[in-house]
C-alpha cells in the first residue's frame, strides 16, 4: 500500500490522496455517505469500510479537513492486517450536554483538557476523602464510637472490598461503553458515601467527656472503670462500613475507564502526560485531606459549645464530619459536567486510526479475537477475555510488579508517620507533618516525571519496562539507607534503669523507690521530659506534685518530680509534658534517601500503567486496567499494611495495656525498627525488580511492518523503537 503524501506545512494533516474503501455491497445511501465541512475546506466524511464516514462534526481540534488516505479496490483485507482502525461514527453525538441539551458555551470544554481538568478534580476529592480524611479521623471516629481497632480496620477495608468486588464488572461492561457516564454516576456515589459516612454524626446525641479532671500527678492517678457497659453506638460501625463501600463502588471507574478515557482521546505521545496529571491530583489529594482534615480536628465535634480540655487530652474529639460533608457535596457537583460528556471527543477518532498496536503478540495469535469489533460486549465473551489476559505474560508480570509496589507504598504512608514519629522522637502531628513534607513533593512530582520521560523519549513498550526496572533498581539501594538508624531517647523504666543502668533483659520496671508511693497506674501513658533529658511514663511516674502552664508554649510544667535530678541544684527536678526533642545527627540523611526511594518508587507508576496499555489489544485496554487493580489490591493494597504492622509490631518495647488486655504500641526500638523494615523493604523491591525483567524479556511485540506510521527497529531494538507520525494540528500539543 502507498502511503500518503503529506501536503502541507508543519501544521497541516491534509494529504493529496482521499480515503476510499471498498466494500462489496454497501448498505444503499451509505456508501458515499459525507458530511459537512466548514466553508472554504473539503469535505471531511470519506467513508470506511462499515458504510460510516471517518469523522463527523468539526472540532476545535480538527485544523484540516481533507481526507488521509487512499486504497485501492480488493485491499481492505491487507488494511486490517496492517493494523488499520476502523472507527464508526454512525449515530453518535460528540457535542457536550445532557440529552438534548447541548448549549454552545459547554463546547468549550468538550476538549481532552476539559476532561483532564474534571478527573482532576473527581480523583483529588477521591484521594483526600478516602486517603486523607478516613486516615486522619480514625482515632476521633474510635473515641466517639467506642469502636476497637479491629473494627476501624474493617471500616477502611470496606474500601478495597468494595473495588474488588465491583472491578470485574465495571471494567469489562463499561469499557465497551458510554465511558463519562459510568465515570460521573461513579463520582456521584462516591459523593453519596461521603455523606453517609457524616451522617452519624447528626443522629446521634452530643458527645459528653467523661472527664475532665486533671490526672497524672503523684497521688491524684484516676483509671476510668474497666468494666463499662457495652455501647449502642458501636452499631454505626456498619454505617461507616457501607459509606466506605459506596467510596470504593464511586472510585472503580475512576482509576480504570477514567484512565482509558484519557488515552483514547489524546496523541499516544501525550497518553502518560495525561495520564501522569490525572495521578498527581489523585497524590495531593491525601496532602490536602491531612492538612484539612488535621484543621477540623482542632475544632470540637459539637460546635458553637464550649468545653473545658484542650485538643491534645485523649478525651477530645475534633470535628471530623465537616470534611466528608464538603467532599461530598463537591463530588455530587463535579459529577454533572463529567455525565455530560460524550462516548467519543471530537478529533479523537484521528487518533484511533493513527495509534499503532503494541500489544504482545501470542504465539496462537488468538490476541487477534480482541479486533473484533462485536468482541467483549456480552457477558458470553468474559471468559475469553480473561482468558486473552492470563496467556499475555507480560501484562501478568507486570500485575505482580504492581502488587509489590503496592504493598510498599501502602505500607510506607500506613507506618512512615510512625517511623518518622519514633526515629526522631516527634509529636504524632509532628510526624505526620514531616512525612507530608516528603510525600508531596517526591509522590507527586515522581508521577509526574514518570509520564513525562515517557513522552519525552516517545518510548515504546519495552523500552517503558526498562524504564520502570532502572527506577525499581534505584529505590532498592536507596532503601539500604535503612541500615542507619537514630539511637532511642533514654525512657525510666523502659529503655533504662530508673538509676540510669541498662534494663535486663528488657523488662519494664516503672516503679521505683522515688515515684512507689504515688499509686501510679499504667493505663494512664502521658509521657514528660524530664530537665536531666530522659523521658518518663508520666508525671505520676516522674513523681511530680505540682502542674503548672509554661506560658511561652502552653506546655504543662511538672514540678517537685522526685525522680528527676537537678543538673547543678540538688533537690527535685521539672519535667515538661510531651516526648524529649532528639539531637539526631543522622536525621537529614535519612530524610533525603527517604526522598529518593520515594521518588523512584513513584517515578515508576505511570510508566508501568503505560506499559499495562500498551502491551495488551486496545478493546481489552479498561478491562485490563481492571484484573491488575483487583491483582493489586488483592495481594498487595490489603496486604501491605497487614505485613508492615505485624514486623513493625515486633520492635515494639511499650504496649498499652487496656485494663490487662494489650492495646497498641507506645514505644518502639528504632534499631529492630529499620532492620524490620529494611528486610521488608528489600524483598518486596527484589520481587518487582525480577518480575520486571521478566515481563521485558517475555514482551514479544508487534512486527514493525504492522504499525503504520512506525519507524525501523532502532539499533537497540524493539525495547526502544520511537513512533513517527504525521504532525497532528499544534494547538492539541501541550
Amino acid at each position: 500500500m502507498a502511503m500518503p503524501q503529506n501536503s502541507t506545512g508543519e501544521n497541516g494533516f491534509c494529504f493529496t490522496q482521499t480515503l476510499n474503501f471498498s466494500h462489496p455491497s454497501p448498505p444503499p445511501g451509505e456508501a458515499g455517505r459525507t458530511f459537512d465541512a466548514p466553508s472554504g475546506q473539503e469535505p471531511c466524511g470519506t467513508p470506511l469500510s462499515n458504510g460510516t464516514a471517518f469523522s463527523s462534526t468539526p472540532s476545535p481540534s480538527d485544523s484540516c479537513a481533507e481526507p488521509l488516505c487512499s486504497t485501492t479496490p480488493g485491499e481492505e483485507e491487507t488494511q486490517l492486517n496492517e493494523g488499520i482502525k476502523f472507527v464508526s461514527t454512525e449515530g453518535e453525538e460528540l457535542a457536550c450536554g445532557w440529552g438534548g441539551f447541548t448549549p454552545g458555551c459547554l463546547q468549550l470544554f468538550n476538549t481532552s483538557k476539559g476532561v483532564l481538568f474534571f478527573l482532576c478534580v473527581a480523583s483529588f476529592l477521591q484521594g483526600m476523602t478516602v486517603n486523607g480524611f478516613i486516615n486522619t479521623v480514625i482515632t476521633s471516629i474510635e473515641r466517639r464510637f467506642d469502636l476497637h481497632s479491629y473494627q476501624s480496620g474493617l471500616i477502611a477495608s470496606s474500601y478495597d472490598i468494595a473495588a474488588c468486588v465491583c472491578l470485574t464488572f465495571v471494567s469489562y461492561f463499561g469499557g465497551n461503553g458510554h465511558k463519562p457516564r459510568w465515570l460521573g454516576w461513579g463520582v456521584l456515589v462516591m459523593g453519596l458515601g461521603s455523606l453517609l459516612f457524616a451522617l452519624p454524626h447528626f443522629t446521634t446525641g452530643r458527645y459528653e467527656a467523661r472527664s475532665a479532671a486533671e490526672v497524672g500527678v503523684c497521688g491524684g492517678n484516676q483509671s476510668l472503670p474497666c468494666a463499662q457497659a457495652a455501647s449502642s453506638l458501636s452499631s454505626y460501625r456498619f454505617v461507616f462500613m457501607l459509606g466506605q463501600f459506596l467510596h470504593g463502588m464511586g472510585a472503580t471507574p475512576l482509576y480504570t475507564l477514567g484512565v482509558t478515557y484519557l488515552d483514547e482521546n489524546v496523541k499516544t505521545n501525550y497518553s502518560p502526560v495525561y495520564i501522569a496529571v490525572f495521578y498527581t491530583a489523585a497524590i495531593l489529594g491525601p496532602a490536602a485531606g491531612y492538612l484539612v482534615g488535621g484543621m477540623f480536628l482542632n475544632i470540637y465535634t459539637e460546635i458553637g459549645r464550649e468545653i473545658d480540655i484542650a485538643p491534645e487530652n485523649t478525651l477530645w474529639v475534633g470535628a471530623w464530619w465537616i470534611g466528608f460533608l464538603g467532599a461530598g457535596a463537591a463530588s455530587l457537583l463535579i459529577s454533572i459536567p463529567i455525565l455530560g460528556y460524550p462516548q467519543r471527543l471530537p478529533g479523537s477518532q484521528r487518533y484511533i486510526v493513527m495509534r499503532v498496536s503494541e500489544a504482545h503478540q501470542l504465539k496462537d495469535g488468538s490476541h487477534k479475537k480482541a479486533s473484533d469489533p462485536d468482541f467483549g460486549k456480552t457477558v458470553k465473551d468474559l471468559p475469553r477475555s480473561v482468558l486473552l489476559l492470563l496467556k499475555n505474560p507480560t501484562f501478568i508480570f507486570l500485575c505482580l510488579a504492581g502488587a509489590t509496589e503496592a504493598t510498599l507504598i501502602a505500607g510506607m504512608s500506613t507506618f512512615g508517620p510512625k517511623f518518622l514519629e519514633s526515629q526522631f522522637s516527634l509529636s504524632a502531628s509532628e510526624a505526620a507533618t514531616f512525612f507530608g513534607y516528603l510525600v508531596v513533593p517526591a509522590g507527586g512530582g515522581g508521577t509526574f516525571l514518570g509520564g513525562f520521560l515517557v513522552n519525552k523519549f516517545k518510548l515504546r513498550c519495552s523500552g517503558i519496562i526498562k524504564l520502570c526496572l532502572l527506577c525499581t533498581v534505584s529505590s532498592l539501594l536507596a532503601i539500604f539507607i535503612f541500615f542507619i538508624h537514630c539511637p532511642n531517647m533514654p525512657m525510666a523504666g523502659v529503655t533504662q534503669m530508673y538509676e540510669g543502668s541498662a534494663l535486663p533483659g528488657g523488662h519494664l520496671n516503672l516503679t521505683a523507690a522515688c515515684n512507689a508511693k504515688c499509686g501510679c497506674l499504667q493505663e494512664t501513658y502521658s509521657p514528660v521530659c524530664g530537665s536531666d533529658d530522659i523521658m518518663y511514663y508520666s508525671p505520676c511516674h516522674a513523681g511530680c506534685k505540682e502542674v503548672s502552664e509554661n506560658l511561652r508554649n502552653g506546655k504543662k510544667v511538672y514540678h517537685e518530680c522526685s525522680c528527676v535530678k537537678r543538673t547543678l541544684l540538688p533537690g527535685p527536678g521539672d519535667t515538661e509534658a510531651g516526648k524529649c526533642t532528639s539531637s539526631c545527627a543522622k536525621r537529614p540523611l535519612l530524610l533525603f534517601f527517604m526522598f529518593v526511594m520515594i521518588l523512584f518508587t513513584f517515578l515508576s507508576s505511570i510508566p508501568a500503567l503505560t506499559a499495562t496499555l500498551r502491551c495488551v489489544p486496545d478493546r481489552q485496554r479498561s478491562f485490563a486496567l481492571g484484573i491488575q487493580w483487583i491483582v493489586v489490591r488483592t495481594l498487595g493494597g490489603i496486604p501491605g499494611p497487614i505485613a508492615f504492622g505485624s514486623m513493625i509490631d515486633k520492635s515494639c518495647l511499650l504496649w498499652q495495656d487496656q485494663c490487662g488486655e494489650q492495646g497498641s504500641c507506645y514505644v518502639y526500638q528504632n534499631s529492630a525498627m529499620s532492620r524490620y523494615t529494611l528486610i521488608a523493604g528489600v524483598v518486596y523491591k527484589v520481587l518487582g525488580t525480577t518480575f520486571f525483567i521478566v515481563a521485558c524479556l517475555l514482551y514479544k511485540p508487534p512486527p514493525p511492518e504492522s504499525a503504520p506510521g512506525s519507524s525501523d527497529a532502532s539499533e537497540n531494538g524493539n525495547c526502544d523503537l520511537q513512533e513517527h507520525k504525521p504532525s497532528l494540528p499544534a494547538e492539541e500539543d501541550i
